[in-house]
């Protein structure tokens, strides 16, 4: 019999110790589950959901602000004329350009002639006058100054037209897909349209982007040189959870409402276009909010960079990833179905350093019962660079053993 020197010995002890590391340690590190949903203390008596309410109007949507669902709809897509709709669009630009520090609300905006003379719903501004982009900014949201439009797309923008041009823009990124404007103001104009879907996204966007702003929405009067104007919007003085958005009419698009309202921690947003009065879109966006609270409630699963699991790299200069979600993560469900929700993570197999922060490596799925209600991309929490040169090696020498190991259990 052949025996092995004290040399040979020594050079087959680093792959005896890498197959002992198999042996005692886990070979699939990348499919625990997700952390638990808190399970309710007593049995709970599952709510009965009837169907959405029918509105008297051309189109609505019902969306909750957090988790983006949407609850109830009609002809969400259609393309209408959204009239002082149009001017959430222009507040958002100009938050924007507050919250990025390209302008001030203490900037002053010259008012021109043509800002004057724009008809239709005003805030009194006269020409020549240097007004604050504060008040410039009250005055569109509050009483839907159109004047107020023109002043702030020309100061931003050099002019209406190249203004909406930049409303375009950003349309298109946030995806509204049926939304074209053509003015600040919403006065009418054959290609200038939005639908409900979309109206409720740039209110979902104006509520979540810019919240150090949204105070403004909900205020019911606005006084400018000596005239006192009040919110057409109804909803403000009648249900103290609403606070905001804004309202909308010309006769070709009817009466129009954004509405928003927060209860118990649940925010949704409702859009009517197309009622027959105002006394209609304050109804019929009341229907969909009551309708929205007292079945639904919205759940926030997970916090913005929370770890939903560590699994194995290879070749990195450490061994884990730390894998979860960029932002919280909300979901939308029937009251009283919460404990029906699971969340599958489908983690990107073998991975390899270098891995950057914020790098997608898989998704998360959430169900209610055998329902998919939300998926979610899982991110890189933190970076993981590449190991040294022996770690790779010895990283390759174990990954080899793991999947042969690995195929003889297939």
């Amino acid at each position: 019999m052949k025996v092995l020197s004290s040399s040979s010995l020594r050079r087959l002890l680093p792959v005896l110790m890498v197959c002992l590391s198999l042996v005692t340690s886990p070979l699939m590190a990348q499919t625990p589950q997700p952390q638990p949903q808190p399970q309710p203390q007593q049995p709970q008596v599952q709510t009965m959901i009837p169907a959405p309410p029918r509105l008297a109007a051309k189109s609505w949507v019902l969306m909750d602000a957090d988790s983006g669902r949407v609850l109830a709809q009609h002809n969400p897509d259609e393309r209408l004329p959204p009239a002082s709709l149009t001017k959430l669009m222009t507040a958002y630009l100009v938050e924007r350009e507050l919250n990025s520090g390209n302008i001030a609300s203490d900037d002053l905006v010259p008012v021109s002639e043509r800002a004057w003379r724009t008809g239709g719903s005003k805030m009194f501004i006269e020409v020549g006058e240097q007004v604050p982009v504060s008040e410039l900014l009250h005055g569109i949201v509050i009483v839907s100054g159109n004047d107020a439009s023109v002043a702030m797309a020309e100061y931003l923008a050099g002019g209406a037209e190249p203004f909406a041009d930049i409303m375009n823009q950003h349309a298109a990124r946030l995806g509204m897909s049926n939304t074209h404007y053509m003015n600040p103001t919403g006065l009418p104009h054959d290609d200038h349209y939005s639908s409900a879907r979309d109206q409720a996204t740039l209110a979902q966007h104006i509520i979540n982007d810019y919240p150090n702003h949204y105070s403004i929405y909900r205020q019911k009067h606005f006084s400018y040189g000596g005239i006192d104007q009040p919110n057409r919007n109804r909803l403000l003085w009648r249900d103290a959870s609403v606070d905001g958005l804004k309202t909308g009419w010309t006769e070709a698009a009817g009466y129009c409402l954004v509405a928003s309202a927060e209860r118990d921690g649940m925010r949704l947003i409702s859009v009517v276009m197309g009622t027959a009065s105002e006394e209609a879109r304050a109804q019929e966006s009341q229907k969909l909010l009551s309708y929205g609270f007292r079945y639904y409630e919205t759940l926030k699963l997970y916090d913005q960079g929370a770890v939903l699991n560590t699994p194995r790299v290879w070749g990195g200069d450490r061994n884990e990833l730390k894998v979860g979600v960029d932002q919280d993560v909300f979901m939308t469900v029937p009251r009283d179905r919460n404990e029906e929700l699971t969340a599958k993570l489908d983690i990107r197999a073998d991975l390899t350093a270098p891995i950057a922060a914020g790098e997608q490596v898989g998704s998360m799925e959430v169900r209610l019962g055998d329902e998919v209600v939300g998926e979610r991309p899982l991110l890189a929490l933190e970076p993981v660079e590449e190991g040294g040169f022996f770690k790779r090696i010895f990283d390759k020498v174990q990954r080899f053993f793991a999947n042969l190991l690995g195929g003889f259990f297939d």
